[in-house]
């Protein structure tokens, strides 16, 4: 069954944050400018958080990590990083751990994708035989792993990787998420809900979800005819929807989501 979650941080007070909205969820982003090995030696005392309040880590990534050097090399530390964030995930119980792979400007398409095979092959490498799945994100931020003609490549290369889906993202391109999602929902292993506005072309809101353009009721038809049962993840991103009003459109989205799950 589908986990409705947000995205959110990892001290003690973030989970009974988590618990006072009635999710059952959380997801941390561990981004490229928060050390790595620290964030390694609190996941004991995340996991104990965890069970203390009954909110599972559904999904843990690292955004905006550079990954491969200039001459299409495995930047060794982003690595390491990685594996560390990964050994904390292991110990938390979190079940997927979310990546993107950055594009060298001055090497062809087909030689960006080698470049990915051989990062993601090092991490499904090192979690093989592990309770934990790899996923790349479908942003753009540091990555160029986010759509069918880079999936059609690498996904099909790596069948056991998968995709943190976030439609927001797909529309803001100006591509079709329900096409994405019908041609590789079964590769999906977490899920963003972030809303989308927009006017005469142009990005206005990220929205709360239910209170923009995605059709959600669809998206949510697609994943349950393809087997999802992964995490559902608020993502607060409005520049309007902030304060006081940013905590209503989380009420919101909570409320509004709920009939979905089942």
């Amino acid at each position: 069954m589908m986990k409705l979650g947000i995205i959110g941080g990892w001290e003690e007070k973030d989970f009974e944050y988590v618990r006072s909205k009635g999710l059952e969820a959380v997801e941390f982003t561990v981004n490229h400018n928060i050390d790595a090995d620290e964030f390694r030696t609190k996941a004991e005392a995340i996991r104990s958080y965890s069970e203390k309040y009954g909110v599972a880590v559904g999904s843990m990534g690292r955004w905006g990590m550079d990954r491969i050097a200039g001459d299409g090399s495995i930047i060794e530390k982003s690595l390491h990083d990685d594996k560390t964030v990964i050994d904390a995930a292991l110990i938390i119980g979190c079940p997927v751990y979310n990546v993107g792979i950055n594009y060298i400007d001055s090497m062809t398409y087909y030689e960006n994708c080698m470049n990915a095979i051989k990062y993601l092959s090092a991490l499904l490498d090192y979690i093989k035989g592990k309770d934990i799945k790899l996923a790349t994100y479908n942003c753009d931020w540091s990555n160029f792993v986010y759509n069918d003609k880079a999936w059609s490549v690498i996904h099909t290369a790596l069948p056991e990787l998968g995709i943190k889906y976030d439609a927001s993202h797909c529309a803001y391109r100006g591509d079709d998420y329900m096409k994405e999602l019908r041609d590789w929902g079964s590769r999906v292993y977490h899920v963003h809900l972030k809303g989308v506005v927009i006017i005469d072309g142009e990005r206005y809101d990220d929205a709360p979800a239910g209170l923009d353009q995605i059709n959600w009721g669809a998206l949510l038809d697609v994943l349950y005819t393809k087997g999802y049962d992964g995490m559902l993840s608020i993502e607060p991103h409005s520049n309007y929807w902030t304060g006081d009003l940013g905590e209503r459109g989380i009420d919101f989205t909570i409320n509004y989501m709920r009939p979905f799950i089942f």
